[in-house]
């Protein structure tokens, strides 16, 4: 798929991967929509970017309602939507048992309820927009890219519902390009390693630090435009489609 006047739809676009996401894909010449939370960053981005190809939709991905505004936004102001790419997503640690008891339900339930559910929520409300295109090379109709993690295979300690969302996003990953295949709609998902994200972004700079020397080569924490500049390649690359990519310089995270 040719990026250029294309429609593409980055949730959680106002920081870190999406951004770098977003910025990348507007500068290819796709119209640009990104759906946040942070009103703040998204009409930041709005006056830099200008409004002639780019939309800021504020909301959550867990809203049925606040995902559907987004994919209007795009369908009533560019026409179309081709592209999605799933980005948002939440960290809360805790151990199963920790100091205080049993992992509280609640924080289990939100991590499920945004990283998988709300991920899930875009990808259906994508498809079906996307599903009216008309084909194009290849009868490909659009492209729907989820963010997993390394944490899907290698979830450490204290990372078992960042874990287990993710490891569901990995899993949705097969069975939707299948049954999506039929309207020429491709599904991809990238498991980042460490990035240097709003995610890490609190951390002190000596941990920062620390945390990318944990990766073979390059020896670093992994730069949000080297995530968007996958994402770019699975546009442009029709045979991409039903797999994981690992985004991750070889690194395996241990059990802490």
């Amino acid at each position: 798929m040719d990026i250029a006047g294309k429609t593409a739809l980055i949730v959680g676009g106002a920081s870190g991967l999406g951004e770098a996401t977003a910025r990348r894909l507007h500068r290819a010449g796709a119209y640009v929509v990104v759906f946040d939370l942070n009103k703040e960053r998204g009409q930041l981005m709005v006056e830099e970017l200008g409004a002639e190809r780019f939309l800021f939709v504020p909301g959550s991905v867990t809203e049925e309602a606040d995902v559907r505004r987004a994919v209007d936004a795009a369908l009533n102001t560019f026409d179309a939507l081709h592209i999605a790419v799933n980005t948002a997503g939440i960290a809360t640690p805790g151990r199963i048992l920790g100091k205080q008891g049993p992992l509280p339900l609640e924080t289990f339930s939100k991590v499920i309820a945004v990283n998988l559910i709300g991920t899930f929520n875009v990808l259906r409300l994508a498809a079906a927009a996307m599903q009216q295109n008309l084909s194009m090379a290849d009868g490909e109709r659009g492209v729907i890219i989820n963010t997993a993690s390394i944490a899907a295979y290698e979830g450490q300690i204290g990372q078992a519902a960042y874990a287990a969302s993710k490891g569901g996003v990995v899993g949705l990953t097969l069975p939707a390009a299948r049954e999506l295949a039929k309207w020429g709609i491709r599904v991809v998902c990238i498991a980042p390693g460490l990035f240097d994200t709003p995610l890490l972004a609190g951390l002190p700079e000596t941990v920062r630090v620390d945390l990318g020397r944990q990766v073979p080569f390059p020896s670093r924490l992994g730069r949000p435009p080297e995530y968007a500049f996958l994402v770019t390649h699975i546009i442009e690359n029709v045979m991409l489609n039903g797999e994981v990519l690992r985004l991750d310089g070889a690194l395996r995270m241990g059990p802490r």
